[in-house]
This record gives C-alpha cells, sequence and structure tokens, in this order.
C-alpha cells in the first residue's frame, strides 16, 4: 500500500511539472518541430510582471525550432514601413531565438502546381539572435510593407533547446528615417564581397 501512494505522488508531481501552458487566445503554434515544444502563458512572468508567452524545448536534441505566431492581412500597412517592438528574456538557449516579421505577397504556384505565400521580406534576427541566458532584452525589427503585400507573420522563435519568454508585443508605423533592419529578398546582392 504504502509503495502505491508513493507512486501515485511520484506521478502527482511529474504531471505538475510537465503540465503544459495555455495557448494564448489568437496564437498558433508552428515551426519545423513544434512537437519538441512546450508553448503558451507563463503567468505573471512578463518583463513588467505581468504575463508572458514562453517557448520551452522538451527533448534533450532539437535540430529545429518552434515559434508562437499571428497573421494579419497587411491592407492598412500597405506603403508604410512598420517596426515591431517586443522584450525576450532567455534561459539556457543552446542555438538561438529571437522575435521574427514576415512580409507575405499573394500565393503563386510553382512548376510542379504547388502553391505557396511568396516572401517579400524577413526578418528571424538570425544575424543578432539571442543565446545563452539573458534577461529581458528590449528587440526591434523594421521592415517595408510594400503595395504588393497581402499578410504579415510574426511571433518568437526557438531553434535548439532552453526556454524564452517575450512579451509587449508592439507595432508602429514609423518614417523612412528608421532603417529597416532587412534587405529585399527578391534579387541578388553583395556579388563582389565588399560587404
Amino acid at each position: 500500500m504504502r509503495s502505491f501512494a508513493l507512486k501515485t505522488v511520484a506521478l502527482a508531481l511529474f504531471t505538475i511539472v510537465f503540465t503544459s501552458y495555455d495557448v494564448p487566445k489568437g496564437w498558433v503554434i508552428a515551426g519545423s518541430k513544434p512537437d519538441y515544444y512546450e508553448m503558451g502563458i507563463d503567468y505573471g512572468s512578463g518583463h513588467n510582471g505581468k504575463n508572458a508567452a514562453t517557448i520551452r524545448s522538451i527533448k534533450k536534441e532539437i535540430k529545429g525550432f518552434g515559434t508562437l505566431m499571428q497573421n494579419f492581412a497587411a491592407d492598412k500597412y500597405k506603403g508604410k514601413r512598420l517596426k515591431l517592438t517586443g522584450y525576450l528574456k532567455a534561459k539556457e538557449v543552446d542555438s538561438w531565438a529571437g522575435l521574427w516579421m514576415r512580409i507575405d505577397g499573394d500565393k503563386e504556384t510553382l512548376p510542379d502546381g504547388k502553391r505557396r505565400t511568396k516572401t517579400i521580406f524577413l526578418d528571424n534576427m538570425f544575424n543578432r539572435a539571442i543565446k545563452g541566458t539573458v534577461d529581458y532584452t528590449k528587440c526591434e525589427i523594421v521592415l517595408d510593407v510594400p503595395d504588393s503585400a497581402a499578410n504579415i507573420a510574426y511571433g518568437a522563435l526557438l531553434a535548439g533547446t532552453g526556454q524564452i519568454w517575450f512579451d509587449r508585443i508592439q507595432f508602429e508605423v514609423v518614417g523612412n528615417e528608421t532603417p529597416v533592419t532587412t534587405s529585399s529578398l527578391q534579387g541578388p546582392t553583395n556579388l563582389d564581397f565588399e560587404k
């Protein structure tokens, strides 16, 4: 009987420790390995003491990433420069993490007949990634939204193992004096390797 009681207590503790998070309303779990992560709301762990979203690896080794994301129509931002701001915290991130924003065009048909969304601009902070253990850090992404844009996707991602928290996500239209944080994917650049 005592053995059964100990097993029941151990199972209860295991359940408490490994209970998944509540997915925030309006957000979607995605990525190349979404099942390798727990994602959702971590109550009271935000930059300002309120709630934050979190992505936490649940496998010992991961070659891929998980993201918590949203999409919205680009209509009201066409022809404008859009800045995404948020705060990101990391714990034992072995590969990299960051906020990301992508400007999508209409769907295009590939030679095999499949359709895919055309990416116009993307910044996932790879060139200024968050790594290791870092307290809340302000992150910014600035992208142009051309007239051909149809959709804006954004979120936070964790590649590899560790845990991240993010909150205080805001969007703001900025002027051309604010530089973009990435360049177009539509044409070749730096062919002479001078940059």
